[in-house]
């Protein structure tokens, strides 16, 4: 294990030491949030946060959890099939089907082990995937983990619907089920799926397979964050697709993931997904902490939450094409810094942790080789200040 590691580390690959959060300090006038870092005296802003609303230090969603504990305690004690399924379990359940207008939803300990649950639910020796090529690494292992060979699957280019059109055309004979899987919004750019036009392409394949084609979308760095009311890629869009996943730990800043779509497989989840029948699930804690977090956004205070996040986000993309730097349009609040140099990269997250911002460097093989970025991340808690004195740090860097 020594020797891979150091491997790792000789070609490039081994992630850096983890730096440990050891202070948290709330907002004080135009002063966002500020983070303490273990052997460092210095305040930070953290601009490589997924919790987009800034709700995990919110006093509403820390007395739901603490309401739920002092109820059931802080475990659940079984899986959800031996009498491990609480009120709060159901309760979070019924509210995100309902927020992403669907009969039903399952819950998972996170998005991550959501994406196994349903490549397990729905892999068949007949069943045939068809997946964009930046995927979340949940996407491509679960489809690895469920058996899904090279003959069964097929990868199109990014947002490429002519060749989704062809992967879809091409699809051997013999097959009864088609499932075409995508992100709702790509982690490491900030685009989102073309959801209309992927629609288009597969409307005429729907009733060309015995058993059917589904469209499934990871939306978890959508829901919550994209969209004008937080309803994420499908609001956006205008579209929708079959089976949605989506997580409780980034704009809900909680815990968790979940399934939802029709009843029918909701229920063979529940009977088929290893990821939901062997393992513990979420805290009462955890549930009742994310079902006030969809009641805060759901409701005027969500929605200016939303509107401050989209000018924070607004600032900051005017702010680093002002600079000069290469960025991905959009509207997310993933930004992306296209920096195409690993030793770059390396030396502006030096320079912007010396400036105090938090920022997480990605290159390969997380990014492609010529990809590599500087990933920033806008949250609801930045303040308008906060934002300059980021874009300040950035203008200082010796290009």
């Amino acid at each position: 294990m020594s020797e891979e590691v150091d491997a790792l580390r000789k070609d490039g690959r081994a992630k850096p030491p983890e730096r440990v959060i050891v202070g948290y300090l709330a907002a004080q006038g135009n002063r966002g949030a500020r983070y303490r870092i273990a052997g460092s005296d210095r305040l930070f802003i953290r601009m490589n946060s997924n919790s987009y609303l800034s709700l995990s230090n919110h006093p509403r969603v820390m007395a739901a959890a603490d309401h739920a504990t002092d109820d059931f305690g802080v475990g659940p004690g079984a899986v959800r099939c031996i009498d491990g399924t609480y009120i709060h379990h159901v309760e979070l359940e019924r509210r995100i089907a309902a927020f992403v207008s669907r009969p039903a939803a399952r819950i998972f300990s996170s998005a991550y082990a959501a994406n196994l649950g349903l490549a397990l639910t729905v892999a068949t020796p007949r069943t045939f995937f068809i997946g964009d090529e930046l995927n979340h690494n949940s996407i491509i292992r679960a489809m690895r983990i469920a058996g899904v060979t090279r003959t069964h699957r097929s990868i199109y280019r990014h947002n490429d619907m002519d060749e989704l059109s062809r992967r879809l055309e091409e699809v051997p004979d013999g097959t009864e089920r088609v499932v075409v899987i995508f992100d709702g919004i790509f982690s490491m750019r900030g685009d989102s799926a073309p959801m209309a036009e992927i629609e288009r392409r597969v409307s005429p394949h729907r009733d060309r397979f015995a058993q059917g084609l589904i469209t499934v979308i990871d939306d978890s760095h959508g829901i919550g964050a994209y969209g004008f009311t937080g309803h994420g890629t499908e609001e956006h869009t205008g579209a929708r697709a079959d089976v949605v996943i989506g997580t409780f730990g980034k704009a809900f800043g909680v815990n968790g993931g979940f399934i939802a779509s029709s009843a029918e497989l909701i229920e063979a989840v529940r009977q088929k997904a290893d990821t939901y029948i062997y393992t513990n699930p979420l805290s009462v804690a955890d549930c009742a902490a994310a079902a006030e977090a969809l009641e805060i956004l759901d409701s005027p205070e969500g929605l200016e939450r939303l509107a401050h996040l989209h000018a924070r986000i607004a600032q900051f993309r005017a702010g680093v094409q002002a600079l000069g730097w290469e960025s991905i349009p959009g509207y997310h609040p993933i930004v992306p810094l296209l920096v195409r140099e690993t030793l770059k990269v390396r030396t502006l997250e030096r320079h912007f942790f010396e400036h105090g911002v938090l920022v997480s460097g990605l290159t390969y093989p997380i990014v492609p080789h010529g990809s590599e970025t500087i990933r920033f991340q806008v949250n609801a808690a930045h303040t308008e200040a906060d934002v300059s004195e980021v874009l300040r740090a950035l203008a200082e860097f010796p290009a």
